[in-house]
């Protein structure tokens, strides 16, 4: 029984044996495999971060570093810009062409597409000089392109910037309540980081002389630069190009560009989202009159924004890209002599800028003329002073320079005869026969074309697939007895529903406000707009209308409306009407400044109403708005409120003021103008 036992384990013994070597055999290679398969994988990422590592520097250091590139370039003064209509970095590429003239070398940057964190570097470049051109936009805020460095300049408390020399040129309008806020920002918070300011802020009011109060800057600020850095101007006055011409005879007509704004091809192949680079073409659905009679024409416009992912609030504005009149266009072509339709490209001396070319090319004369370029507003000075050489009259040159100095007898001839007169460069050359310069520098010197910015007058929560615009068409005789058009208004005026059987189309995109409606809807808001100021009204009083039928309270919601005559320009009359029917429009207020001998405007009626409106204010928490022209309108409704707080309220002027002043700082007093 043993042996028999004995016998039949051991071959078991062995088969145990062998199977334990060969699962350990196993173990180790399994075990083996998974260190090495770790050790492989956990290497294996290390050359994508390398790679990554090595292959961007290069492209981000000529991005983002204006240092790098001022030195690659042999620059030592850049002119940063904060621009939203154009103004600003047009009179930054003035002042970096300036320093050529004085033995220097500029650059125009847009501070949002450089580390603005690399100014503190500055020191390092020889002789070096930071110019800021910086508008103001709405209420007191930075331009689109200049929030970034605003928000740096504010978050950046350590930031030690002692090594920099600057100068700011602030642009605005007096008639806003935060006049040349940005630029007066910048030049105090940069001095405050240890900057250096070499030259006194300079303030240019757009509501006086924008242009000339530029020049009279100007013309100090060199002489101050070349005192401070001990250098002596060239006396070289002559026009310095900036970009030099060149004719494609032979070229594939896909590769041209037709009036797209950014990307070639972007009005065929729609692709989201849309911004101001890529606008949207959004079709017109309604176009019609909304005044009864009088000779203005003021419109009503839907725009079709289904399938586009574009959003907006109440409040927020439409930006619109119009083209320029085709008859204006042809003249120009026919007055210069020149083939409108020949393909160009206007291509950057300075092969290093970011900015290659003044508008998109290659392109034709024609539609630069008809896109791109503004030909209807009164050029500026720098423009004549350029273009002067190429007047044949002698006397036409002195004037053109004339105009374009600083001297008072220079400034008042520009003001009367280009300015007052409202001479676009068509009426200049049609005056000036002896002027005729080449098309292409003509070209270079001419502001780029802007989008034009309306209040939308709709409720998302109502219309989430169409924009309303209502608008006015500006027409005028000037002094030389021609018929002056707005561009955008006549522009859009003519965007029939369906024009030769196609569907008319605007480019567009919506840019975000601050204009808004109270977070709750209990709050009684108060409506102040005359005109075409009514605009974000309607799209208030649409959206306060939704809210009542979702069965929430609203608060009350009072409107003051302004017009001439009850029977011609009571626009929106029915809306209004059947607003007021509804409850949506609690109290309506209408002001028909000229049906009686005694004109009577918005803040009449708000001062006849006053002790309503002060117990909205002063103890139901109402939200104040103001909508329309900044000039008067909005300046008299402010003092109807200060005059409503000093009588009610048992204040001082000064108190009334400042309690006026807590309101907008607090949100409770918003204003969307213009003038």
């Amino acid at each position: 029984m043993d042996t028999e036992t004995t016998t039949d384990t051991e071959p078991m013994v062995d088969a145990e044996e062998a199977l334990f070597s060969s699962l350990d055999l196993f173990l180790f290679s399994l075990i083996a495999g998974l260190v090495i398969y770790w050790f492989m994988s956990r290497k294996k990422p290390e050359p994508i971060p390398e790679f990554k590592k090595l292959d961007t520097p290069a492209p981000t250091t000529r991005e983002t570093s204006f240092i790098e590139k001022m030195k690659k370039t042999g620059k030592n003064i850049i002119v940063f810009y904060g621009s939203q209509t154009g103004t600003a970095e047009e009179f930054a590429n003035r002042l970096s062409k300036d320093a050529q003239r004085y033995g220097m070398k500029g650059m125009a940057a847009d501070p949002e597409e450089y580390d603005m964190g690399e100014m503190s570097r500055l020191s390092e470049i020889k002789n070096s000089l930071a110019i800021f051109c910086m508008a103001t936009y709405g209420e007191g805020d930075p331009t689109d392109n200049a929030q970034d460095f605003y928000d740096w300049l504010q978050e950046n408390e350590d930031e030690d910037l002692s090594g920099l020399n600057y100068t700011v040129f602030a642009l605005g309008n007096k008639t806003y309540e935060h006049y040349n806020a940005m630029g007066k920002y910048v030049d105090k918070r940069l001095e405050e980081l240890g900057a250096k300011r070499i030259f006194d802020l300079g303030l240019g009011d757009d509501d006086s002389n924008l242009e000339e109060d530029f020049v009279s800057w100007r013309e100090q600020f060199w002489p101050a630069v070349c005192e401070h850095f001990g250098v002596e101007p060239l006396g070289d006055e002559s026009s310095i190009r900036q970009y030099e011409l060149k004719e494609h005879t032979d070229v594939n007509m896909n590769k041209v560009y037709t009036g797209e704004i950014g990307r070639l091809k972007s009005f065929e192949v729609q692709k989201p989202p849309f911004d101001s680079k890529n606008p949207f073409l959004a079709p017109v659905i309604v176009n019609r009159r909304l005044n009864k009679g009088g000779d203005r024409h003021l419109m009503h416009l839907e725009l079709d924004i289904t399938g586009s992912k574009i959003r907006y609030e109440s409040g927020d504005h439409v930006a619109v890209f119009p083209t320029n009149d085709s008859a204006l266009v042809t003249k120009l072509g026919q007055i210069l002599g020149v083939d409108l339709d020949v393909v160009i490209s206007l291509n950057n001396l300075d092969e290093e800028s970011n900015k290659k070319h003044p508008f998109p090319c290659p392109t034709t004369y024609r539609t630069a003329l008809t896109h791109y370029l503004d030909i209807t507003h009164p050029p500026r000075t720098n423009v004549l002073y350029e273009l002067a050489q190429y007047a044949s009259d002698p006397k036409d040159q002195e004037n053109m320079r004339k105009m374009a100095s600083s001297s008072p007898e220079g400034k008042a001839l520009y003001q009367s005869w280009v300015l007052d007169s409202c001479r676009n460069i068509l009426a200049i050359l049609e005056d000036m026969p002896s002027l005729r310069p080449p098309i292409d520098h003509l070209c270079e010197l001419l502001p780029r074309l802007q989008a034009r910015y309306y209040s939308i007058a709709s409720s998302s929560k109502v219309h989430p697939n169409s924009i309303h615009i209502c608008a006015v068409v500006v027409e005028y005789e000037t002094k030389t007895g021609r018929i002056n058009k707005g561009v955008a208004t006549n522009w859009l005026k003519n965007k029939l529903v369906t024009d030769n059987g196609h569907k008319s189309t605007v480019p567009m995109y919506v840019r975000k406000s601050q204009f808004r409606l109270p977070f709750k809807p209990t709050n009684p808001v108060i409506m102040i707009g005359p005109g075409t100021g009514i605009a974000p009204f309607i799209g208030f009083i649409q959206e306060r209308g939704w809210l009542k039928q979702q069965g929430k309270e609203v608060g009350e919601t009072v409107m003051y409306f302004g017009c001439r005559h009850k029977n011609e320009d009571y626009i929106y009359q029915e809306e209004l009407e059947e607003a007021g029917e509804k409850g949506v429009v609690t109290k309506l207020h209408i002001a028909f400044s000229r049906d009686q001998e005694q004109k009577v405007y918005v803040q009449h009626h708000l001062k006849k109403t006053k002790e309503d409106v002060w117990k909205l204010i002063h103890t139901d928490n109402a939200h104040i708005y103001v909508c329309g022209d900044a000039r008067n309108m909005a300046k008299d409704v402010q003092t109807a409120f200060h005059e409503i707080a000093e009588e009610l309220g048992g204040m001082t002027r000064t108190q009334a003021t400042d309690y006026i002043k807590k309101l907008m700082t607090k949100g409770r007093y918003s204003q969307d103008v213009w003038s």
